[in-house]
């Protein structure tokens, strides 16, 4: 597939796995930090013939390293957050109109049209900064729904617009601005979906997603919490319709690795390092060993159990300095 576009007509496996080799073959050479991470670990780039040998990325090398391959400069870096002393992560976009094409193509496959939506963003941490990928997502989608918008924490302006609007709703949300809202006015929210992304970032207490669910199911009257799966480091998100349970879109993967060694890749439904294959990157890196913990069940979708002990990571560091 040598057109980035062509990544949207994948139907199966074994198409994904042939664009997968394909951009593999390509970024070993042309992104100096892959290139560098696989000579270390001993991985001859010609030798890997199947998806399932290919090296994912640290991706820490994206706070350390400039991971881009592109031929012309990035119209945007995105920049993770991160809180005091912390160095964020980079992630050049070689291309906006690719990113925007992505998110909404990857929205359509489990929530249809956004213009049958109305998008309400609760972001007040990302939208003080700059360089949030999630608030450029936001922000576009809600202009394609047509209705929604940012409300920071300004919860008696986003109840009173909620409860006027007459469309499906979604309220896409930081997981402790969720848990703020839940806790400080406890409001029943019909016709909507509750989608958390984004952690307590150090602002609440870290809890079980069981038991966070429960919190927000119980004060917000619904079923079930949706879940968005992203990261700056990523073009593509997977979504979840509820019960932590997390499934991609057709150009994006996810596999559980053994976290001492990071070359194992466990069976399903074993608990290990999340590895996501996200062929969207096709400028930067498509392979990324994440900090993430999880399983992977046997039809592609997995589960996200937290941030991994850094104490019991082994060898994954190579380049970091």
């Amino acid at each position: 597939m040598n057109n980035a576009c062509e990544i949207f007509d994948i139907k199966t496996e074994r198409e994904f796995e042939r664009a997968a080799l394909e951009l593999f073959r390509k970024q070993a050479e042309k992104c100096p930090p892959y290139r560098e991470y696989l000579s270390l670990i001993g991985v001859n780039p010609e030798e890997v013939d199947e998806y399932e040998k290919i090296p994912h990325l640290p991706i820490e090398l994206f706070k350390t390293h400039d991971v881009y391959c592109g031929d012309d400069k990035p119209e945007a870096v995105f920049t993770s957050s991160a809180t005091t002393g912390m160095t964020p992560s980079c992630h050049p976009m070689h291309s906006l109109a690719h990113y925007e094409r992505t998110f909404r193509a990857a929205f359509r496959t489990f929530y249809g049209e956004p213009s049958r939506w109305s998008l309400y963003a609760l972001l007040p941490n990302y939208l003080r900064r700059q360089g949030s990928s999630l608030v450029y997502m936001a922000d576009r989608l809600i202009r394609e729904c047509g209705s929604g918008g940012f409300y920071l924490d300004d919860y008696d302006r986003l109840l009173h617009d909620m409860a006027t609007d007459p469309k499906p709703k979604i309220l896409l949300g930081v997981s402790y601005a969720l848990w703020d809202l839940a806790e400080k006015y406890a409001p029943k929210l019909p016709d909507t979906i509750i989608m958390e992304t984004g952690g307590m970032k150090g602002y609440r207490e870290e809890l079980p997603k069981e038991e966070f669910h429960k919190i927000l199911c119980t004060a917000f009257g619904v079923q079930e919490i949706h879940s968005e799966y992203g990261m700056a480091e990523l073009t593509s998100q997977a979504y979840s319709a509820g019960g932590n349970r997390f499934r991609c879109p057709a150009w994006m993967r996810v596999t559980a690795r053994d976290i001492n060694d990071p070359r194992d890749l466990l069976p399903a439904g074993t608990r290990g390092g999340l590895n996501v294959t996200d062929l969207a990157n096709r400028w930067s890196c498509a392979f990324i060993e994440t900090q993430d913990a999880g399983r992977v069940f046997p039809d592609g979708s997995f589960e996200v159990a937290g941030r991994i002990d850094h104490a019991e990571i082994r060898g994954c560091n190579l380049l970091v300095q």
